[in-house]
């Protein structure tokens, strides 16, 4: 039995949630997975899982276990890393995780200029709005947008961003412009149900957060979906500012409501701080956290300049 390849695979089971997701993540057969498991626990004399029809669940001796495993592996890719000079030189790959839209608009623009300053390293760019486990996922660097919980980890300030509600100048012309936020009551929208969670949109009112209800005529799970809604004139929608920057300055969003912005959200990267920090991830740092720094605070400046009563002269309309 090579116990190393049993380690993984034992892992791999804990990390995917089951054996058949595991072995899909392995690329190797179900019974091969189920057979490795069983050995590992012959090998100890001890039940690591116990299997059902639903699935497994840990043993006490196996989340001991497991937990050296990870110790293990950890120490071993230390050791590779070691050996193949990521301490002497930026080199080998990254992974990076960051939010759909801000990859794309800010971090894409960034990782090209840095792969051509280190040749040697190589990124794995994975944009999703889904929150990743630094050690499980085995993420070198995530991009966060919103307040850190208290962990282990370490976190790098690089600005902040706003929840902003805006509308194509043409739905405003048509249906007016809110002034209160019981205007949103008459008016159209477009949510983005990871951020607004679809029947609610959050604002500062006074020294005060108000959370007020909306119903809107369309939910969407992707920032870009309720920007091209509002474009298209679908109605108002509530997003973050850097979303939208690029369709505020060409004129296609208007922003509304703006004395009621809650407070700024942080953008922050988060990595893990045990052990030595190899080359390559404090090359990444050093390179993408003053262009991001400058990014964020453009789009801040952007946001400030813009004219706060730009459309508030039309009152809104009632809903025909």
């Amino acid at each position: 039995m090579d116990r190393l390849d049993s380690m993984t695979v034992l892992l791999a089971v804990t990390d995917a949630g089951s054996l058949s997701a595991a072995g899909r993540e392995l690329r190797m057969p179900l019974p091969t997975v189920s057979r490795k498991v069983s050995e590992l626990e012959a090998h100890l004399k001890a039940q690591l899982l116990i299997r059902s029809t639903r699935g497994f669940t840990v043993t006490d001796a196996g989340r001991s276990y497991i937990a050296a495993c990870r110790r293990i592996m950890e120490d071993i890719h230390e050791a590779e890393r070691a050996a193949a000079g990521e301490y002497i030189e930026p080199r080998g790959e990254l992974v990076l995780t960051t939010p759909v839209v801000f990859g794309r608009l800010h971090m894409l623009p960034v990782l090209t200029e840095f792969l051509k300053a280190y040749p040697e390293v190589s990124v794995r760019l994975a944009q999703g709005d889904r929150l990743a486990n630094l050690a499980e996922d085995h993420v070198d660097l995530a991009l966060r947008i919103g307040t850190l919980p208290d962990s282990g980890l370490i976190s790098a300030a690089l600005g902040f961003t706003r929840r902003i509600v805006c509308a194509s100048p043409a739905y405003l012309a048509e249906h007016g412009t809110p002034q209160e936020l019981q205007d949103l009551s008459a008016h159209r929208c477009v949510s983005f149900e990871y951020l607004t969670g679809g029947g609610t949109w959050h604002f500062q009112n006074e020294k005060d957060g108000a959370v007020v209800p909306v119903r809107p005529r369309l939910i969407v799970n992707t920032a870009e979906a309720a920007i091209d809604a509002a474009i298209a004139g679908v109605g108002l929608t509530c997003v973050l500012s850097y979303q939208v920057e690029g369709a505020l300055r060409a004129g296609l969003l208007a922003l509304v409501l703006r004395r009621f912005e809650p407070a700024p959200i942080p953008v922050s990267f988060l990595y893990q701080g045990q052990g030595r920090m190899p080359l390559k991830l404090r090359a990444l740092l050093d390179f993408a956290s003053p262009r991001l720094r400058a990014r964020l605070k453009k789009a801040e400046a952007a946001l400030v300049a813009y004219p706060k009563a730009a459309s508030s002269k039309q009152p809104v309309r009632k809903r025909r």
